[in-house]
């Protein structure tokens, strides 16, 4: 007997609470003060999409095989080589990867280009130095 009355203390007071939580919740019958704010719209916005980077893709071809793939998308370029194992190892194989990665072109050189010679190299030593003091 005793538990039962207890049982019905906790379920009463649990109801209550849950009554005053729904009434504290309920919302007001007159609506939020809103605040009026002026348009100003003197300059119209533009947006300057950026121009879409260069991309070219060249290819080299050896029997109607592709060979090597040049890759330049804006300022970076790689190259793609396709996978061929050394001997008889097949694609799978621990001697023979499936898979090759890019290469990057970190820098370039021209080894083509003219150097100066002698004489010029020394007229223009001789315009930006100073003449020597005596």
């Amino acid at each position: 007997m005793m538990r039962n009355s207890k049982l019905w203390q906790v379920l009463l007071l649990s109801l209550s609470a849950l009554a005053a939580s729904a009434n504290a919740q309920s919302p007001s019958a007159a609506p939020p003060k809103l605040e009026k704010i002026e348009e100003v719209a003197e300059d119209p916005i533009t947006v300057n999409a950026k121009p879409a980077p260069e991309k070219k893709i060249t290819e080299k071809r050896e029997g109607g095989r592709v060979t090597e793939v040049k890759v330049k998308s804006g300022k970076s370029s790689y190259t793609l080589k396709p996978n061929n194992p050394a001997g008889s190892a097949l694609p799978g194989d621990a001697t023979g990867s499936a898979n090759r990665g890019p290469m990057w072109t970190v820098k370039e050189f021209d080894l083509g280009k003219k150097k100066k010679t002698s004489k010029e190299e020394e007229g223009a030593a001789d315009e930006s130095a100073p003449p020597a003091a005596k």
